[in-house]
């Protein structure tokens, strides 16, 4: 048996509670939270940008601490999962890793990637595992595309897309020292999904624009890559409140086009011969399979390979490149105006 700490409360947390629950080798020992209302159970005050979800929770099974080193210095915890705000994943992490602690964090991995590379050194020294929580690999539109383009690997085009609105029920990302920002927090499930299939891009080209007291914070940015068409990944946060959450991809292949959001659920595959199938994506939890991965890394003491600390460093890599991308083209056609 697995004894796991979560440690925050927020969105991310309760949604991590949720799935730790439910699932068999696993007990949930400990919460962690600066905030001693939520340590009562009471979540009713924390929000996020998908639906649903239990707001109260009987803690009283569990140890509840105020900081992450009272839970370190607990001897029955085997692992983490750290759902702090993004500029804490890092330091919260290095400091579970040197407590003989296994680490689950959430993406992304650290804010840069000279920190994300010494946050992986440290998981090796340690011989601890750690994992960032790149939830996207698991969903299964996402797993259903890895297939295809394994199977279809002459990529003419790739189009990925993600927004929502700005975020109101944390203030702290809309501040881009502690989040990184809407491309950061947004954007880096689809440069890790790139990555996964195709590597880092040899160059890239963004355009877009920042505007957080608006709450615009968006890009459009081609990744280059060796004997591929072109890789655009789009989207970012909008004006507040009103505007929905959406992700979605088109990928053409020789052999067939792949398309899929989140609108309708429906996987779809266009043949060259004009044949269009849907291809059924069976129901799963893509965040209980994520922590159900960690938690069988644990078990088995083996580094994940579906989400490999050197990839989500990558991911961190890629992000920065595009927002420095974006900026150096805003500039220059400011500058020509």
């Amino acid at each position: 048996m697995i004894n796991i700490a979560v440690v925050g409360l927020g969105f991310m947390g309760v949604t991590h509670l949720q799935a730790w629950r439910k699932m068999p080798g696993v007990r949930l020992h400990a919460v962690v939270d600066a905030d001693p209302r939520r340590l009562t159970g009471d979540l009713s005050m924390v929000g996020g940008n998908l639906a649903g979800g239990v707001r109260q929770f009987d803690f009283s099974d569990l140890r509840c601490y105020l900081t992450i080193e009272e839970a370190l210095a607990d001897p029955a915890i085997d692992a983490v999962d750290i759902c702090l705000p993004t500029d804490q994943h890092a330091p919260a992490a290095t400091a579970a890793l040197r407590a003989g602690k296994h680490v689950l964090t959430e993406k992304p991995i650290s804010l840069d990637s000279a920190t994300a590379e010494a946050l992986i050194h440290e998981a090796a020294t340690s011989r601890r595992i750690l994992m960032a929580a790149h939830v996207l690999r698991f969903f299964p539109a996402y797993e259903q595309l890895t297939r295809s383009v394994h199977e279809n690997p002459l990529v003419r085009s790739a189009f990925f897309r993600r927004r929502c609105a700005a975020p109101k029920w944390s203030p702290w990302l809309k501040d881009p020292a502690r989040s990184g920002g809407g491309i950061m927090d947004l954007l880096i499930h689809d440069a890790d999904f790139c990555i996964s299939l195709w590597g880092m891009p040899e160059s890239v080209h963004a355009r877009g624009h920042r505007d957080l007291a608006r709450g615009i914070d968006v890009i459009h940015a081609d990744l280059s890559y060796p004997d591929l068409g072109p890789v655009v990944i789009s989207g970012g946060w909008h004006h507040p409140d009103s505007y929905p959450f959406s992700m979605e991809f088109t990928v053409t292949t020789d052999a067939a086009t792949f398309d899929w959001s989140s609108a309708a659920n429906d996987f779809r595959q266009y043949s060259e011969s004009g044949e269009a199938i849907s291809i059924p994506l069976g129901e799963k939890d893509a965040f209980e399979a994520e922590l159900a991965y960690f938690a069988d890394c644990v078990a088995n003491e083996t580094q994940p390979v579906r989400c490999p600390p050197a990839q989500s460093a990558m991911a961190v890599a890629l992000i920065q490149e595009l927002v420095e991308s974006r900026e150096r083209n805003s500039h220059a056609n400011t500058s020509t105006l």
